[in-house]
């Protein structure tokens, strides 16, 4: 049996990643291929559950699938099991493993985590995940109240998609389609870009990043996405202070906002404590990598999901999250 210690299931090692926090490494179970002539499918089976691997209090294995059914629900073809629920010898933790398999594939990979006192927080992989019948309720409420970027689509917040970008990143510039396509297919998301400039890789980020933030002060949300259109498009010539200016200028122009005003709008101490609020909300949700992307506060690495599934995962949520809080 092949063991995983992957909580989610895509991430490309060449996502840009932030040097403040932990990096999270994947490893996905690829099925073989099919022997040629080969007709019979199988589906995994997995072994009997034993009563004695369940020996902790908390959490329950009714908690688990509920969980496991708000984070992979949206996948028809993943099967899995609860097989262990184990107490550790810290109070309150319990060491918990997932056998998990695919439909048609008889290959069985296992998940374990770690579920932490409060029942509401899980270790995985490196990292602290949230953890429960309806795991990302408080990033949502958090990102409603606070994701305050520049946005386009809907007015309502039931749906509600936030990309944390960095305009240095090559992956963003990469995912901008990605973004474009989401807006189309799904016209009732409010579509939020959150700057999450990578300061210690990335030399001009937070500058450019100042400079969104001034033009949509200054020109309103349709004047940022053409000034961010443009500074994506113009990405290679920002390797040099006067190459990043340019870029920076022709987004400005491009937004119909004049370079002068925005540059000095740009060095203002209030212009950095909003950028640097905007760095600390990605952090505090836990945000390691540019782009990511916030789906009603699920959190997913943008670029490393196939778009046919990213769709199925946004339609998923929308449907088990409901309207927005009031």
């Amino acid at each position: 049996m092949k063991s995983s210690f992957s909580f989610r299931k895509w991430l490309p090692a060449a996502l840009c990643a932030a040097v403040l926090l932990p990096v999270l490494h994947a490893q996905q179970d690829i099925p073989p291929a099919p022997t040629q002539g080969t007709s019979v499918v199988v589906d995994p089976k997995f072994p009997k559950i034993s009563p004695s691997d369940f020996t902790a209090a908390s959490p329950t294995a009714d908690e688990v699938n509920t969980f496991l059914k708000a984070t992979w629900g949206y996948d028809q073809n993943r099967l899995y099991q609860v097989q262990r629920i184990a107490k550790t010898t810290v109070p309150g933790v319990a060491n918990v493993v997932v056998l998990v398999g695919t439909r048609g594939n008889a290959q069985i990979s296992a998940l374990q985590f770690y579920t932490m006192p409060d029942n509401k927080h899980i270790i995985t992989g490196g990292e602290i995940l949230p953890f429960g019948s309806h795991p990302y309720d408080e990033n949502r409420a958090t990102l409603i109240r606070m994701a305050t970027g520049p946005w386009e689509g809907s007015a309502s917040h039931d749906l509600q998609l936030v990309e944390f970008a960095d305009f240095e990143c090559p992956h963003c510039k990469a995912a901008e389609p990605t973004m474009e396509k989401l807006a189309t297919d799904f016209p009732n998301a409010h579509i939020v870009f959150q700057n999450f400039p990578l300061v210690r890789v990335h030399a001009h980020a937070f500058r450019a990043a100042a400079y969104g933030v001034c033009v949509a002060q200054l020109g309103g949300n349709a004047a940022f996405f053409k000034y961010a259109k443009t500074v994506f498009d113009g990405q290679a010539g920002m390797t040099t202070e006067d190459g990043t200016t340019l870029a920076l200028n022709s987004g400005v122009t491009a937004a119909g906002l004049s370079p002068d005003k925005v540059q000095a709008c740009s060095t203002t101490p209030a212009t950095a404590a909003a950028v640097q609020s905007q760095i600390k909300l990605a952090e505090d949700l836990g945000v390691n990598q540019t782009p990511s992307l916030a789906i009603n506060g699920r959190i997913i690495p943008l670029g490393g999901v196939p778009y046919d599934a990213l769709k199925q995962i946004i339609a998923y949520q929308a449907k088990m999250d409901g309207p927005a809080p009031k």
